[in-house]
């Protein structure tokens, strides 16, 4: 008897992260690839976590999450973003910002609706997509800054249209959005019905005195988004899984409708944990900015001796590098060269695309990791 499925998924294979992830252990290559700290979680943060499951924190968590954990998340978006958002019906907490966008996507998109995705973009956004029954509509950021041409977003809008995702800061590119972006986006969606996603798990991560330009800071967007952000990402944390989504109240009832049959609940020791380091020790998100500033300023200058050309960084802890000067290779076959032959690995930016541009020579560096990491990626790239 034949029990194969037809897949549902037809595009999707075994992840980039996940390849590049392995190829790096098999050739002990320094993996710069998949974006995980490798440095230490908060020692007050692990504490905190040890005690929460002393306490006996160890069952299932509410549904929508802890209540300190949401009220600290709502008193953090008013003190950040001048956000009024209501702890109890706004906010979910989440296995992650990836269940977080799965959630909102199937909560509010439909079979045959479309939703436009600014490429490049994460990867996780055209299969839950696809899932859904929809189509994802396409519309690539401008280089060599990577910013949004909105009259094409515009145009790129019709009667299905049901949600536009957007990523700032944004992975891979490092791009980040302007006051005058967010003012463009609401003139854009004024009289439509189109929802937002707005991923912004890097919303701490912003460079060179800017400030995160979340969606939660207009009023007009906030009304019709789901906002995504990420603990791991600003806790160093991310085998923890956790995230967060604030939505208005009857986006909210529609979003924990799914994610309740998702994961119902997330980590409840790691939320009691959480609540404690926001409310304690806040300057740990505030200083997060100049944290990696600096270790971006150390990589680009230890690029410099190498024959890599890295791109602006405005924001997250990804380098793009231009490698044209190295190699004719196509992005992909790069990456498996280098860290075969050279023994550091990247994450090719096609993966990131629906339709690369010809002759694009773009890889995706990682600079969350430890100086002495850093150094060692450096001393093996100089021999390029």
């Amino acid at each position: 008897m034949n029990l194969a499925l037809a897949t549902k998924l037809p595009r999707v294979g075994t992840t980039i992260f996940t390849t590049m992830s392995q190829l790096a252990a098999e050739h002990s290559a320094v993996n710069l690839g998949q974006g995980f700290p490798d440095f230490d979680v908060p020692p007050f943060l692990v504490e905190a976590l040890a005690q929460a499951m002393r306490e006996g924190h160890n069952q299932y968590a509410p549904m929508a999450g802890v209540p300190a954990l949401r009220e600290a998340i709502a008193e953090k978006a008013a003190g950040l973003y001048g956000a009024r958002v209501d702890a109890g019906s706004d906010i979910t907490v989440t296995s992650g910002a990836t269940e977080a966008i799965f959630c909102a996507v199937h909560a509010a998109v439909r079979a045959g609706d479309e939703v436009i995705v600014l490429d490049p973009c994460y990867d996780s956004y055209e299969p839950a997509i696809d899932l859904a029954g929809a189509r994802a509509v396409h519309v690539p950021l401008v280089e060599p800054d990577f910013h949004v041409d909105w009259q094409r977003v515009c145009e790129a809008i019709t009667p299905r249209t049901r949600m536009l995702i957007v990523n700032s800061p944004n992975n891979p590119t490092g791009a980040v959005f302007s006051a005058a972006d967010l003012d463009a986006l609401a003139a854009i969606l004024r009289e439509t019905r189109v929802l937002l996603l707005s991923d912004e798990v890097y919303e701490h991560i912003v460079f060179d005195g800017a400030v995160h330009q979340s969606v939660l800071r207009h009023p007009e967007l906030a009304a019709r988004s789901f906002v995504v952000s990420s603990f791991g990402k600003t806790y160093h944390c991310t085998g923890w899984k956790l995230g967060h989504c604030i939505a208005p109240p009857a986006l909210s009832a529609e979003f924990r409708k799914v994610h309740q049959y998702v994961t119902f609940c997330s980590f409840n020791p790691a939320q009691h944990a959480l609540a404690r380091m926001m409310r304690e020790h806040p300057e740990h998100h505030l200083e997060l900015p100049a944290f990696y500033q600096d270790k971006r300023d150390r990589f680009r200058a230890l690029l410099a001796d190498t024959p890599f050309r890295p791109l602006p960084v405005a924001g997250t802890y990804f380098q793009l590098a231009d490698y044209s000067a190295i190699s004719d290779l196509d992005d992909l076959a790069f990456c498996r060269w280098l860290t075969v032959e050279k023994g550091v690995t990247a994450i090719p930016l096609s993966p990131f695309l629906a339709e690369p541009p010809p002759g694009q020579r773009l890889v995706r560096f990682c600079f969350a990791k430890s100086d002495a990491t850093q150094q060692a990626a450096a001393e093996r790239l100089r021999t390029l």
